[in-house]
């Protein structure tokens, strides 16, 4: 697939990064293996996160003794100085280092800068100033904020969601950030799995020479798919392209993309996933999606509080409440024997 350059940093890796938050799911041992699997195959760029539970210790137990191999991105939901700096050091001991490549401020409510009153775009300079920090740069979800980020020029490098489901306006956003020299690390490449065609996917994001996708993994056969795309990558024929349309046409309008950012909930409902079910049934095998804990899970959406907390926090503006109950309705009426096709019409 070639290589990407992350813009100012002057980072140039294999345009093939691994997404460390599924890792959190397995065990250390499992974890490592798929790491150091992943760089033996010739990917050099690692992303993680402080609310990724112990993904960066695993992260640092897979390249202890080799650091300099690899490239690490991490990131910190801080809201305070204090709060960034005790993250910062608590990702430095997980991580195994004493310096992080590009630290990101983890898709915050506004764009950090110096004079804000939070104190945090200055701690970060300290951190960098010190060397514990090499580039800074910040995740988002939402255009305004990835915006101002680029208009701003404090950062570096933009972590942004970002694939063949991409309206023009997320398009514009990957070109502003070629223009402004700042490096494009690409969320949500296979958005929240409704995205089933990697194959598509990679064709699609290798159009774009500044673009970094990093891949959620967490089993070695979807680490397999990817890895076999560095030396085969797949180009954009016209039946790929045929599945992108028919994919854009299927999600077009509102759905939930599993961020996770509307939750907790305050009544225990697995809103990332519930929110999506009559697409996530649609586009897979459903016989997961049927079990009794599943059942369980979404039967939890009769007991939601329309308290519109999951609503407020939503970074694409959904109506979430609503969009659970039509996926309930959608869920009932297949578990009474419908026909997907047969639902009312699957929410979206």
């Amino acid at each position: 697939m070639g290589q990407v350059r992350l813009g100012k940093t002057e980072i140039v890796v294999e345009k093939n990064a691994f997404g460390a938050l599924p890792i959190q799911r397995i065990s250390e041992d499992e974890a490592v293996k798929l790491l150091r699997k992943a760089y033996e195959a010739g990917v050099s760029f690692f992303d993680t996160a402080r609310w990724y539970t112990d993904s960066e210790v695993k992260v640092g137990a897979a390249f202890d003794g080799m650091r300099d191999k690899v490239y690490i991105a991490t990131k910190t939901g801080a809201k305070t100085a204090e709060a960034f700096k005790k993250d910062l050091e608590t990702s430095l001991k997980n991580l195994r280092t004493d310096y992080i490549d590009i630290y990101q401020f983890h898709n915050p409510s506004f764009c950090p800068k110096p004079g804000d009153g939070t104190g945090l775009y200055e701690a970060m300079l300290e951190a960098k100033k010190e060397g514990k920090v090499r580039h800074i740069g910040i995740t988002n979800h939402q255009l305004k904020i990835a915006i101002e980020a680029i208009e701003s020029g404090l950062y570096e490098t933009l972590q942004f969601p970002f694939s063949y489901l991409a309206t023009d306006k997320d398009i514009e956003i990957v070109k502003r950030c070629k223009e402004a020299d700042m490096g494009f690390i690409c969320m949500k490449a296979l958005s929240g799995g409704l995205i089933t065609n990697s194959a598509a996917a990679y064709a699609y994001l290798n159009q774009y020479d500044n673009v970094l996708p990093i891949w959620g993994v967490q089993r070695e056969e979807e680490l397999d798919e990817f890895l076999s795309y560095i030396d085969n990558p797949p180009a954009l024929t016209d039946e790929l392209k045929a599945v992108i349309e028919h994919d854009r046409k299927e999600l077009s309008g509102e759905f939930c993309r599993g961020c996770g950012y509307c939750m907790p909930c305050p009544v225990g409902i697995e809103i990332n996933t519930c929110a999506r079910m009559s697409l996530l049934i649609r586009r897979a095998p459903s016989a997961g999606q049927l079990t009794p804990e599943m059942q369980d899970k979404m039967k939890l959406i009769e007991n939601c509080l329309h308290c519109n907390s999951c609503k407020s926090k939503c970074p694409y503006g959904l109506d979430t409440p609503t969009l659970l109950s039509k996926n309930y309705e959608d869920y009932k009426e297949i578990l009474a024997g419908k026909p997907i096709g047969a639902a009312k019409e699957l929410a979206i």
